[in-house]
């Protein structure tokens, strides 16, 4: 019989995770399947790891809990709950519900029928979201695909059912920065896509804020494209082109008509506007600079504090 891992980070989650645990059990009973379910405690400040516990001592053998030295952020939880996963299917959640668990059978039944190696999904809507969460979002999923190689679904989710060879696959990538969204792409494999509507959390509050997501679209395309490094370079001949272009313009003016090089507030204007450009082309440079700094200091995605298995 297959065995179904259940991925699921979780930080500053003490409403849910109970919640979560016998909404998800339900479905899997109901499924023929074996299963454990693995909890990543990433470095919840309230009192996740202590009903995370209770849940490992009422549940043994099937929850499993990884407590981190402190909070690496939902990319190194994820990681960390792949690499311990011991499924011959793997599934990623959210604590809060907002992936419902009902779609899991639906997912391996897709997965059995249509002989795919993902199962993914994707919200069609945004409902309770912030409008401008909503906009932003939708820009970027446009902006990346535009200039990456591969394609990266508008409103995909971490939640979805993967083979073991893709987790693998997944797994051997071990870069420091990581963008599982960008990676469930690259990869590669069979994959199919199953819609629903937007779900609101069953209780807490996201800890997520529009900079945190910010910061984390930048991440993304900062891993999966080089388009600002070519972008700051094509500003550079551009503004450099319209400067030589000036510059004949003002020479030739004094040459021909005698005037003065005159203009202070149109050359302050022009100093600043070169200076913005060369500041912007050298945070893009930093960027990239820094990302190449972290990853050749080989520093691990996670620490672990203890597991309970």
């Amino acid at each position: 019989m297959e065995k179904l891992s259940v991925v699921v980070p979780c930080y500053n989650e003490q409403e849910t995770v109970k919640i979560f645990y016998r909404e998800v059990s339900q479905v899997l009973e109901s499924m023929n399947v074996e299963y454990e379910i693995l909890f990543i405690n990433d470095g919840s400040k309230d009192n996740t790891l202590s009903e995370l516990i209770e849940l490992y001592n009422e549940h043994r053998g099937i929850v499993k809990v990884i407590d981190f030295s402190r909070n690496f952020g939902k990319e190194g939880g994820l990681l960390a709950g792949l690499d311990n996963a011991q499924g011959d299917l793997v599934t990623v959640m959210d604590a809060d519900l907002q992936d419902p668990p009902s779609y899991l059978p639906k997912m391996l039944e897709v997965m059995r029928t249509q002989q795919v190696d993902i199962v993914g999904t994707r919200r069609v809507n945004r409902k309770g979201e912030p409008p401008i969460r909503s906009f932003f979002a939708r820009k970027f999923y446009q902006l990346i695909n535009h200039f990456t190689e591969v394609e990266i679904v508008d409103g995909a989710r971490d939640y979805r059912l993967m083979t073991r060879q893709v987790v693998d696959s997944i797994l051997s990538l071990r870069e420091f920065h990581r963008f599982s969204k960008g990676i469930f792409a690259w990869v590669g494999y069979k994959t199919v896509y199953l819609e629903y509507e937007n779900v609101e959390r069953v209780a807490g509050e996201t800890s997520w804020s529009f900079w945190g997501l910010f910061a984390y679209a930048v991440e993304g395309l900062v891993a999966f494209t080089v388009a600002p490094l070519r972008i700051a370079t094509i500003c550079g001949l551009v503004v450099s082109l319209f400067a030589f272009l000036y510059m004949i313009f003002v020479f030739g003016k004094a040459l021909l008509f005698g005037d003065p090089v005159a203009g202070y507030p149109s050359m302050v204007v022009i100093i600043l506007f070169l200076g913005g450009i060369q500041l912007l082309s050298l945070g893009i440079i930093g960027e990239y600079l820094s990302k190449t700094y972290m990853e050749v200091k080989k520093r691990p995605n996670y620490i672990i504090r203890k597991k309970y298995e």
